[in-house]
């Protein structure tokens, strides 16, 4: 394929494969910590029938830390789609695990089930799946040369505050610091979001990355890889005492009556 081929070959198979894998989010009340989370399946186990996953919200982790948070519910997220365009999620800091120095928080995604099934409604979204994210020969393909990379995200709109899904253009590289990077500016709400590249397998077959998140910063902003990810969420669930637990906590609809719900993992 050509370059502009495999272009748009890369975006056609974003919007069809994942665009219904990310959410946008932001402080409650407050018109700041605008981000993008996505749903990512870990897979676990996998027999000839079935696999094991568990699931969770990525994000920049600092755009998690204050008490009220905001979801913007895309009705073709929902089944049946919600009258409620927003969901607050109260304790919000607390909900996430922070994955060490990375940059990123991980929210196990059972509470936001629970809630749904509470209310009648369930997720219909897609995922960034085990086969999609980055592995260790993925990193290590991005060198020092610019390659064509999208990001995708909820970005702020030219009516502030709208929120609706962009697949946002840019490159990739390895900085002389050795970490992967975006090689411009991320859009206001992005930040959080899931980062991917295109490569070109022969024979007009493609194949589609997750390289990892990318994280806040005024420019050349780093991207946690999904190499790194995995390892911390897998470190994370093999920690004694670590398999989610339900606890007390609300998730509610903007102006509706509190479902009392929150996940946490507990660690002894």
């Amino acid at each position: 394929m050509s370059e502009s081929n495999v272009h748009h070959a890369t975006v056609n198979a974003i919007t069809a494969n994942v665009g219904r894998s990310t959410l946008a989010f932001k402080e409650a009340n407050a018109d700041r910590h605008h981000g993008t989370a996505f749903w990512f399946n870990d897979l676990i186990d996998t027999t000839a029938d079935s696999e094991v996953i568990r699931q969770y919200l990525v994000t920049a982790a600092e755009l998690t830390r204050y008490d009220l948070g905001e979801l913007t519910l895309r009705p073709e997220l929902c089944e049946p789609a919600m009258s409620a365009e927003k969901l607050l999620m109260t304790d919000f800091a607390d909900g996430w695990v922070v994955l060490g120095d990375l940059g990123v928080a991980v929210l196990p995604t059972a509470g936001l089930h629970a809630h749904g099934t509470r209310k009648g409604w369930s997720w219909a979204t897609d995922e960034i799946t085990d086969g999609l994210a980055a592995n260790d020969e993925d990193i290590a393909r991005i060198g020092a040369e610019p390659q064509p990379a999208y990001i995708l995200g909820h970005d702020m709109g030219e009516a502030r505050g709208e929120r609706l899904l962009a697949v946002v253009v840019g490159e990739v590289a390895r900085g002389t610091d050795g970490d992967v990077h975006w090689g411009s500016t991320v859009p206001e709400g992005c930040a959080g979001a899931p980062v991917f590249v295109g490569t070109e397998l022969g024979g007009g077959r493609l194949k589609l990355v997750c390289v990892g998140v990318v994280l806040p910063g005024e420019k050349q902003n780093r991207i946690a890889t999904f190499d790194r990810i995995r390892t911390a969420v897998r470190e994370l669930a093999a920690e004694p005492g670590a398999e989610p637990d339900r606890e007390p906590g609300r998730y509610r609809e903007a102006g509706r009556r509190p479902s009392w719900w929150r996940r946490r993992l507990r660690r002894q």
